[in-house]
């Protein structure tokens, strides 16, 4: 149309599924190939939809989410704009290098724990921060609480409790630098309060394992199709057990309802304690989530997340939702750590108040579901002998390699295709008995325009073996 006040832009819409995601797909389309560049400006979401004779909702909704991806940028007195480094390059070798990670380091990252970098809410953020700076007491820039904000305190409260079902009074909630100072602070109390062994899943995080492993002694407890097993947690004689229930990491279960009901019988009957990390507990996809364990026991149960999935590691921001009896001991653990950023804390009370939180989980959410489903369509098409588990949350999935002579072989074949990935032997502690050699697959992790790109490459490589 000629009578569109910006910049106009030709699109062919596919004439497959919904008008937005077909104008999503015809805007990637146009970036990968060449044809809109680097720093090119797009036409207002109005405009656009008067060219296209779509809603001007259809139009923003596609905007949020190619921002989201990485595809492009959006900056209040800029306009949307075509990110950088998103087009393809030529082939070199015949190695395809079309993303940012392959020309800066020769590597295509899938390893797992991380999110898209590129989909940092920048803008929401940076509202939210001038708001902050704006507003905020005289009080937030001197010494506080050590149990943080009561502002974050009060938003988190309602928000757990809505979107995991967990039960806590904001007295009873206190913020942290993220999970790693969170499983700090539980170490340093359990220890004070005569706590000598920990119960740890197997497979785990090697990182967690060895922070415990500072102060208590770590039991491993295997994990099987079911979750953390119970019998092998009572025989360890662990007084806390530190576990993953709605998406065990690396291997992907979630604890079955009758494991949850053992685990919670255990510490009723030893008073032992348990740690429910719920890392990925937002990014659920293929049904209903389910809700954190703590909310059938908070008396007994330690609920600890953060935001290092959700917005990113940039942000050091976690929570524990702390049982009445530990209150007291942690908090003064915390008044003794290293004091956790003020005004992110009430930036991120801001986004929850205004829903930016929820709008931003949502769409990483729908994002990450499609680049889950784009693994299992490559590894089935390209690999049908491999079996890919643990894909109905979170941001990584297992990939089981029964053909494959070892996990070195797996890894050094990825790496050959200029692919970073974590082999499952990596987390294992005890016996390896049952698992086939193993790749754990970030499908998160690579900028949205690289991930195509990846996925090829890991396929090509995996195809040697």
């Amino acid at each position: 149309m000629t009578d569109a006040l910006g910049p106009e832009l030709l699109l062919e819409l596919p004439g497959w599924g919904s008008r937005g995601r077909a104008l999503e797909e015809a805007l990637r389309s146009a970036i990968r190939g060449g044809r809109l560049v680097a720093g090119t400006r797009l036409p207002s979401s109005r405009d656009l939809a008067s060219q296209l004779g779509l809603s001007r909702g259809t139009v923003t909704q596609a905007y949020e989410q190619l921002v989201a991806e990485g595809w492009l940028t959006a900056r209040q007195g800029s306009g949307t704009r075509v990110a950088a480094g998103t087009a393809e390059a030529p082939a070199l070798s015949g190695r395809s290098a079309g993303s940012a990670e392959v020309a800066a380091s020769g590597r295509y990252d899938l390893r797992p724990g991380r999110p898209d970098a590129y989909a940092f809410p920048r803008e929401a953020w940076a509202r939210a921060m001038r708001h902050v700076l704006r507003e905020a007491p005289t009080e937030v820039f001197g010494f506080g609480d050590p149990r943080g904000r009561i502002e974050l305190r009060t938003a988190l409260a309602s928000y757990l409790g809505r979107t995991r079902g967990v039960r806590v009074d904001p007295a009873n909630l206190i913020v942290c630098s993220g999970y790693t100072q969170a499983l700090g602070l539980l170490a340093e109390v359990f220890t004070e309060l005569g706590v000598r062994t920990a119960g740890m899943e197997d497979p785990a995080i090697g990182d967690h394992v060895r922070l415990l492993a500072g102060r208590l002694r770590v039991a491993a407890v295997p994990v099987d199709a079911a979750g953390l097993r119970v019998d092998a947690l009572r025989d360890s004689g662990a007084e806390v057990a530190v576990c993953t229930p709605a998406h065990q990491f690396p291997l992907g279960v979630s604890m079955a309802p009758e494991r949850r009901s053992e685990l919670l019988e255990w510490a009723d009957d030893s008073l032992g304690w348990i740690v429910e990390d719920d890392y990925d507990g937002e990014f659920r996809y293929d049904r209903h989530p389910i809700a954190a364990l703590q909310s059938r026991r908070p008396s007994r149960i330690v609920y600890a997340g953060s935001t290092s999935k959700t917005i990113g590691p940039a942000v050091r921001l976690g929570w524990i939702a702390c049982p009445p009896l530990l209150l007291e001991p942690l908090t003064e653990a915390k008044r003794r750590a290293r004091e956790t950023r003020p005004l992110e804390q009430l930036a991120l009370a801001r986004m929850i108040e205004l829903g930016d939180y929820d709008r931003h989980l949502r769409t990483m959410r729908r994002g990450y579901q499609r680049r889950r489903d784009t693994l299992v369509a490559a590894v089935r098409s390209g690999l049908p002998d491999v079996r890919v588990r643990g894909i109905d949350a979170g941001l990584h999935a297992l990939l089981e390699l029964p053909f494959a002579p070892s996990e070195r072989a797996v890894v050094e074949a990825a790496r050959a295709a200029s692919v970073e990935v974590h082999p499952l032997g990596e987390y294992i502690r005890g016996d390896r008995d049952g698992h086939p050699p193993s790749l754990v697959v970030g499908y998160a992790t690579p900028p949205a325009h690289s991930y195509p790109a990846a996925l090829d490459a890991l396929i090509r490589g995996l195809r040697g073996l």
